[in-house]
């Protein structure tokens, strides 16, 4: 009996000393295979506690002898995920889809603070989303779709700066409204909620205005845009109060009925409060008439010192003094509406300001406005009066109702697109014979002149190679948006390299986006009244796609006319010359001639023999953009894409 106690005793200790030698990561993985109660293909049947390391074991990663990543995916495991995982300090990928994982997301998980990559997708988990998650501050990928997961989505979440891809809780029980701080997640990030109980109106915040309709759908209780389901209108009219019951008046009644212990009040008593109304009414406005008439000769007052000033005013630019006032006290067609919430510029402020022309186009003239308050500056496009088609004599008002609602909706729309390398429009004026567009103002000119000089600056340094790839990324990564964002699959239809403005770190920001389709928009909404030939604007003809060159009613608003002007700006780019209408076939020869990439490329850089590489791929790029059959060339995503490549280690 003692020799068999001894025997039991140090088979203990033998096992003890294996489970001992394992290390920490090791003997959390043993916590999920001891959490997991069917392994059907036996993928965790070669994770033994004899071993002295996990990193030999099916579906783990190591580096620096400690688990980096874990993958099991599509091994029909089925049990729950324990707690333990939490101890994989170095962890950054966790990815176990395609299983029969159960219970809840263990909140413990936050503590991997190095996890850059968590799929869960396609399991049966429960519960709510822990809004611990929102502490993985390396997260980048996150998929929590096809489970049971249930309760409302966690704002802390959106506060995930990291992630890029796909946000994906799709075709889960979750329920409630869409928090605003989902606005804030990264404007590269697709959102699918698809499949959910969630409910009331989708924000009209941030990257959500980008999100297209499949990314809310199969959710009944959603509406607004995206979705083609409007919100519903509140039956009671905010403006008129309910019924106050101590009256006693019943809704579907209006004989006013006291109540009990009430007296009923005098005729008398009754005409006296409507006496006092009435005077306290007609005494209100001759306080309001006393003080517009202050105000009015306080403006003046302002006016006459503006005119002795040294700068002249927006107001006084644009219209000739103060005819642009006369016109706002007289017409009620009048529109001046912000777009952006921190934009809080008075209209009174705006054409007060000095004004600089920075630039003229056919679509109109630009204007740097400096303002006394808020921005130190403003970009102020106003559009020429032959864009639009002019209103026919004896038109009436249906057309000039036509016209402000067709400027309206296309500037909101313009408002709408909001990415880090696009102009930012802050507000829009509307008035019978006058159209404002009032944008942030960039400092550093266009990227035209960073090329070729210009008239503030025409011995301005080259480019380095480093600057010039990544204002193409930015530029590419605009664009995309632009074609991206909307389900009416916008096209800017006027890319060149004066359109790319530069900030003072060199980041590329595209304008004048919307600014043709005003031009179109006013023209197809007066078409049947003003009889005018419908034109596309103007496009420089190296940046014209052949499609649209030679042809009556061709159009480069399209989005593989952008493709073709992108690829142009990027040949303008490697070659350092200007944009004609030979560029692209100049290239295209020169390659198939096989001539020297010295003879191609900007001397600028040819000093820069490391950046040979990324040259000569970025040509490979441009061509590819400027195919002359419009349908073999890439949409811009897939170009971001591969310029993205050509940045890469």
């Amino acid at each position: 009996m003692a020799e068999e106690a001894v025997l039991v005793l140090l088979l203990l200790l033998l096992f003890c000393s294996s489970a001992a030698a394992l290390t920490t990561d090791g003997l959390a993985l043993l916590a999920l295979k001891s959490a997991v109660a069917v392994d059907p293909t036996g993928a965790l049947s070669a994770w033994l506690d004899s071993d002295d390391s996990p990193c030999g074991w099916t579906g783990v990663t190591c580096r620096l002898d400690r688990v980096s990543a874990l993958d099991l995916p599509d091994r029909a495991l089925s049990g729950y995920l324990p707690s333990e995982l939490s101890l994989l300090s170095e962890l950054e990928s966790l990815t176990l889809p395609g299983n029969q994982f159960s219970g809840p997301i263990p909140a413990a998980l936050a503590a991997l603070r190095g996890l850059t990559e968590l799929d869960l997708s396609s399991n049966n988990l429960s519960g709510p989303i822990p809004p611990e998650l929102g502490q993985l501050t390396s997260l980048a990928h996150l998929d929590l779709s096809s489970n049971l997961l249930s309760g409302s989505l966690p704002p802390s979440i959106a506060g995930l700066s990291h992630l890029s891809g796909v946000l994906n809780l799709s075709c889960n029980q979750l329920s409630g409204p869409i928090p605003l701080e989902f606005g804030d997640i990264p404007v590269d990030v697709s959102l699918d909620l698809r499949q959910n109980n969630l409910s009331g109106e989708i924000p009209q915040v941030g990257p959500l205005l980008s999100q297209g309709p499949t990314a809310f759908a199969g959710n009944p209780g959603l509406c607004g845009f995206p979705l083609k389901t409007p919100c519903p209108v509140p039956q009671q009219d905010p403006k008129i109060p309910q019924p106050n019951p101590s009256l006693g008046l019943n809704p579907s009644d209006a004989t006013a009925r006291p109540i009990i212990g009430e007296k009923r009040r005098s005729p008398a008593g009754t005409v006296m409060i409507l006496v006092v109304v009435v005077l306290v009414a007609v005494a209100s406005i001759f306080v309001l008439q006393w003080q517009f008439r202050k105000r009015r000769s306080a403006g003046e007052g302002k006016d006459s010192k503006n005119e002795k000033s040294s700068s002249p005013s927006f107001g006084g630019t644009i219209a000739g003094g103060s005819a642009i006032e006369d016109r706002r006290e007289g017409h009620a067609s009048e529109v001046y509406a912000a777009v952006d919430e921190g934009f809080g510029l008075e209209l009174e402020e705006l054409l007060r300001a000095s004004a600089y022309v920075v630039g003229k186009s056919r679509n109109g003239i630009v204007y740097k406005v400096v303002v006394g308050r808020g921005p130190s500056a403003v970009a102020v496009r106003r559009l020429s009066e032959n864009d639009d088609v002019d209103a026919p004599p004896g038109g009436g008002g249906g057309d000039e109702w036509r016209r402000r609602r067709a400027f309206e909706t296309e500037a909101i729309a313009i408002g709408r697109a909001k990415h880090p390398n696009v102009v930012r429009l802050l507000a829009y004026y509307y008035a019978p014979d006058e159209r404002l567009l009032i944008y942030e103002y960039i400092p550093n000119g266009t990227l035209h002149a960073a090329l070729h000089g210009g008239p503030l600056n025409p011995t301005a340094p080259a480019l380095p190679w480093t600057a010039r790839l990544n204002i193409l990324q930015g530029v590419a990564r605009g664009l995309a948006y632009l074609h991206e964002f909307s389900p009416r699959k916008h096209a800017h239809g006027g890319i060149t390299s004066s359109k790319i403005l530069l900030d003072d770190e060199l980041r590329p920001h595209i304008s004048g986006f919307g600014v043709a389709r005003i031009v179109s928009s006013g023209q197809q909404k007066l078409a049947h009244s003003a009889s005018k030939k419908l034109v596309s604007p103007r496009v420089a003809a190296g940046y014209l796609p052949p499609e649209a060159r030679g042809l009556a009613g061709a159009s480069s608003l399209t989005q593989r006319g952008d493709v073709y002007a992108f690829g142009v700006v990027a040949l303008e780019v490697v070659t350092g010359r200007s944009a004609d209408a030979e560029l692209e076939e100049w290239v295209r020869r020169a390659f198939k001639e096989e001539r020297p990439l010295s003879e191609v490329v900007d001397p600028a850089l040819l000093h820069e023999v490391h950046a040979k590489r990324e040259v000569l791929a970025m040509f490979h790029v441009a061509l590819g953009c400027t195919e002359a059959d419009p349908e073999l060339r890439p949409r811009m995503r897939a170009v971001v894409e591969s310029l993205d490549r050509i940045g890469a280690p």
